[in-house]
């Protein structure tokens, strides 16, 4: 299957990008432990990149969460599907999430994450698309800023759940989103 996109983001931009953020999160974490919880599914590779360019203890808890189902716009309704495992009461916290844009997702981890009496909690972002934004997030850092277009490659899925291999950021073009949304 072959697919139509423009590249918004190079490998090359993702790795230079990720390397600088490692180093301004090993200067902020020095001398303390970090717990990073990648955002599933989308935040994976994002969040492996990050870990290898930190030089501070790490440990790594996973949540699951949904809130597209099959559709390419998000459904509004925020469901946890996998939850941390680990006690993060007094931990500091580092949410790595792939894509922002209404911003329901995060806000839901974040508050989720806050109830747990946390010592610290910042969220790290991938792609961030504000002009979609309806609820306030409190970002620490976001990597890129992208237009209002439906994106694959380097850990984002597109139809089928297929893409995330792709070593860039791709949009899709039009006449694909139409022709796998059925």
């Amino acid at each position: 299957m072959n697919i139509k996109y423009d590249v918004l983001v190079s490998a090359q931009e993702i790795s230079e990008k990720v390397n600088t953020l490692g180093a301004e999160l090993t200067e902020l974490y020095s001398g303390e432990e970090v717990v990073v919880i990648p955002i599933l599914r989308g935040a994976f590779m994002f969040a492996a990149d990050l870990i290898r360019a930190m030089d501070v203890p790490v440990r790594v808890e996973f949540l699951g969460v949904a809130s597209y189902g099959e559709e390419t716009v998000s459904s509004g309704e925020v469901r946890l599907t996998l939850d941390t495992s680990f006690p993060l009461h007094d931990k500091n916290i580092l949410i790595v999430e792939d894509i922002v844009d209404t911003g329901l997702t995060l806000a839901y981890i974040q508050k989720l994450l806050q109830s747990r009496k946390p010592k610290s909690i910042r969220s790290v972002v991938l792609l961030d698309k504000p002009s979609r934004r309806t609820v306030e997030v409190d970002l620490h850092r976001t990597l890129f800023t992208i237009p209002d277009k439906f994106v694959v490659g380097y850990g984002l899925d597109g139809p089928g759940g297929f893409w995330r291999n792709l070593p860039d950021i791709v949009a899709l073009r039009e006449e694909m989103e139409n022709t796998h949304s059925e």
